[in-house]
């Protein structure tokens, strides 16, 4: 986020764990992180690793020390829910933990995501529901089924 023209991650740099996010899928996305290539230097994420199971944490901690001996220069972001950091995975990461300060005011950062979720040549879209022609937009209500 250095610059505007900074590209947002790719679907390969994310990965967003569920509940039923299986093995398979952090195994394959923690190669892409891990496994040397010429793919650049792309930072990657988990995001609520704390929602894997336990035998999917188990089985990722397991591969990620098996394969973290093959690349000592990854990029690997894990963020969990503060509140469940006592689940298998952050805490298996622990003595990884940072803790992060944004760098970027919050005008900054929206500044940055609305020059990339803009549509560039307004037409009749679905981007034209949200402000400012965004491709994007967050929809919530304090009351459940208020029909979003």
């Amino acid at each position: 986020m250095n610059s505007p023209e900074q590209p947002l991650p790719t679907f390969d740099e994310v990965l967003l764990c569920t509940p039923q996010t299986s093995a398979e899928q952090v195994g394959l996305f923690l190669r892409r992180c891990l496994i040397p290539c010429r793919g650049g230097e792309k930072i990657y994420t988990m995001l609520y690793a704390d929602e894997l199971s336990y035998d999917v944490s188990c089985r990722a901690e397991e591969l990620f020390q098996h394969l973290q001996r093959y690349n000592g220069s990854y990029r690997l972001i894990i963020l969990c829910n503060c509140e469940r950091d006592n689940s298998y995975l952050p805490s298996a990461f622990s003595h990884y933990k940072v803790h992060m300060i944004p760098q970027r005011s919050r005008a900054e950062i929206q500044q940055y995501l609305q020059h990339h979720f803009r549509v560039a040549q307004p037409s009749n879209s679905a981007a034209s529901v949200f402000k400012e022609d965004m491709c994007v937009g967050i929809v919530s209500s304090e009351r459940a089924g208020m029909g979003k």
